[in-house]
């Protein structure tokens, strides 16, 4: 299969999409942030409270500002109007924070990219606001797990 963001010449290229139809759109990114038992005693012990604020509800705010912003960070991405963004950040058993991260747009092109943005940036600021308790904090599995509306559906679960 041919790549999308490369032109004739092999050079890097934005897509067209001037001649798709406007679609309502959606995808969902997902990432674990494995802090460790000790961490997440801590955090949990105090309702997840920093001396930087809450981690939980900053990641979120986090999540939302990059998924907005995604057209400026990744070279080849459209500006799209992001009509929903819905991100939750939730404890695990395995010591880890588990953050899921839904945009909904109506337009030509798909939100799998400000999904897998916003999901993350929200890891990165847990990092960010956590790291004083640990470095050995892991940002693992970001992933696409649905993607709806376009010329094909996705569901990675």
């Amino acid at each position: 299969m041919p790549l999308s963001h490369v032109d004739d010449a092999g050079r890097p290229a934005m897509v067209d999409v001037s001649d798709k139809s406007v679609t309502k759109r959606s995808a969902t990114a997902e990432v674990r942030v494995l802090l460790g038992e000790a961490i997440m005693q801590e955090l949990t012990a105090k309702g997840f409270a920093t001396k930087k604020g809450s981690v939980t509800q900053t990641a979120i705010i986090a999540a939302t500002m990059a998924v907005k912003q995604t057209w400026s960070v990744i070279p080849l991405c459209h500006p799209l109007p992001i009509q929903g963004c819905e991100v939750t950040v939730d404890p695990a058993d395995d010591g880890s924070l588990r953050i899921h991260c839904t945009v909904t747009t109506e337009g030509k092109t798909g939100v799998e990219m400000e999904a897998l943005h916003g999901a993350g940036v929200a890891a990165l600021t847990i990092y960010d606001m956590c790291k004083a308790m640990s470095h050995a904090i892991v940002i693992d599995g970001l992933r696409l797990v649905q993607k709806r509306g376009g010329k094909s559906d996705y569901d990675g679960e």
